[in-house]
């Protein structure tokens, strides 16, 4: 069993004994003052001054920062977890760690190659990013894209690498320093043609309420209706009255962490990740909850619907506990998740995707029970427009359809399904409560009843993954829900 999360888990940070999981906290390096010794953190979107001292102990990953703050690494918006204490009226620096816990890489960036530095065996290239210079090495475990087996000495003499060539790329941190993992020269590929579907007959499910879609009713709720029923509203309130912060063992703790999860695909840790950053820095966010992105890029819901297939549904899963642990939580703290789930290519047409899409969905949320045994509600959300699709990975109208694989899946929950059951007093519990999260399919710039619409530049080139201000907009989505739905706001607010 994972056991005592603090003792282990801030030991191994802060190399100090056990310490309340309240003591960390989280925020963004917001200025440096290596001569004074003085780090300036954003806490809860509040600059605050923290005083570092012989004693502190400074790491990034796993290891130490012996030249304290003049080592690179504590660059200009870096997340950090630190412990502090206040002592004479300062702010002291106990411990702390670069990073949120994640262990993710940072993701792809694009930028310009200013300069390449050949000096005592090593390769710093200087990349233009966002009007920033910054310094990456280059090591022979860098995978250059376009040129997968070529030396990197060799690579040196191409002609492709040079100042001022465009370059997308991946960074990490290894030893202290920032790395070079992977490179592609040239921006991302042109814009292809669209995958042509009319969506201007399409209305988002509670918009169309009781009129039907090819024979389906609409609504995200039984009758055409947008609301839960009184009988599934209830229960989700009990479920959430039931939700507290709990000790890594799954015991009611006031030292303990409500955990919630997300769960999907890339689309849905790029949204995820997004909120998670917003809803942190949000001050009505209880800080008893630690919102950890579980989403991976690839894992589409017929992955992961097996955790024990050997292949990609047990390395999910085992990913999905990592991160959980790596925020010093355990698996028994996760009492929420989030769901959004898709599969790629789709291809069977209507309803038969959207009935396979539901049926995964379903073994989903019972794997969420069997794993997490406090788990009590689960969120879904559908996808977001794909009208601007450029590939098949799932065009329109499936994005759309995908609605009605939620709404089925919510509707066989209240109708009495078995083996969806999370009433104990109706028999053996096999799944959390179940919910509509936030609704995200708008039909492209025409607003849904919640204002929310896409444009192209919502989306990444291939239409699909949204780009940063798609990930910003579906987030506020996100923090709005949470901030504001009955069943929500009693454990994600706490107020």
């Amino acid at each position: 069993m994972f056991r005592s999360t603090m003792a282990l888990g801030l030991v191994s940070l802060f190399a100090v004994c056990t310490l309340a999981q309240d003591d960390i906290q989280r925020g963004t390096i917001k200025k440096v003052d290596a001569g004074k010794g003085v780090l300036t953190i954003t806490v809860k979107g509040e600059d605050k001054d923290f005083l570092v001292t012989p004693d502190t102990k400074l790491m990034q990953g796993n290891q130490n920062i012996s030249d304290g703050l003049k080592n690179k690494s504590f660059r200009l918006g870096a997340v950090v977890m630190f412990k502090a204490f206040e002592k004479d009226r300062r702010m002291i620096l106990l411990g702390l760690r670069i990073g949120d816990g994640s262990g993710k890489p940072v993701g792809i960036s694009r930028g310009v190659i200013k300069q390449i530095d050949v000096q005592e065996g090593k390769i710093t290239v200087t990349i233009t990013a966002d009007g920033k210079d910054m310094d990456f090495l280059l090591t022979d475990s860098t995978l250059i894209l376009d040129f997968p087996k070529k030396p990197i000495r060799e690579l040196l003499k191409d002609k492709s690498f040079v100042p001022g060539a465009k370059v997308m790329f991946k960074t990490a941190m290894r030893d202290g320093k920032d790395v070079l993992i992977g490179l592609k020269f040239g921006d991302a590929p042109d814009r292809g043609p669209l995958v042509k579907f009319d969506t201007s007959k399409l209305k988002p499910l509670p918009e169309l309420g009781t009129d039907k879609y090819h024979g389906f009713q609409g609504g995200l709720y039984p009758e055409g209706k947008n609301q839960r029923p009184s009988a599934h509203e209830a229960a989700g309130l009990a479920r959430a009255k039931q939700i507290v912060p709990l000790d890594d063992e799954g015991k009611p703790s006031q030292k303990g962490m409500i955990v919630m999860i997300s769960v999907g695909m890339s689309n849905t840790t790029n949204v995820f990740s997004t909120f998670k950053k917003m809803a942190d820095a949000d001050r009505d966010k209880s800080l008893k909850v630690m919102i950890v992105d579980c989403a991976q890029g690839g894992m589409s819901a017929g992955r992961i619907v097996d955790p024990n297939d050997g292949g990609s549904g047990q390395k999910y899963w085992a990913e999905t506990d990592r991160r959980i642990r790596a925020h010093y939580c355990s698996t028994a703290q996760v009492q929420v998740a989030w769901i959004k789930q898709a599969d790629p290519g789709p291809d069977q047409g209507f309803p038969e995707y959207a009935k396979t899409l539901q049926t995964r969905l379903a073994r989903i949320v019972q794997v969420l029970h069997s794993r997490y045994p406090n788990i009590k509600i689960v969120y879904l959300s559908s996808r977001t427009y794909s009208g601007y699709a450029r590939t098949k990975l799932n065009p329109e109208p499936y994005a759309y359809e995908s609605g009605f694989s939620v709404k089925w899946l919510i509707e066989d929950q209240i109708k009495g399904e078995t083996e969806l059951n999370y009433d104990a007093k109706r028999g053996k519990v096999k799944a959390p409560w179940l919910s509509w999260g936030s609704y995200l399919w708008a039909n492209g710039t025409t607003k849904n009843a919640d204002g929310l619409y896409y444009e192209e530049s919502d989306f990444a080139k291939d239409g699909t993954h949204p780009s940063e201000a798609g990930r910003k907009k579906v987030a506020e989505q996100l923090l709005r829900f949470f901030k504001t739905d009955s069943t929500a706001r009693p454990w994600f607010v706490g107020r």
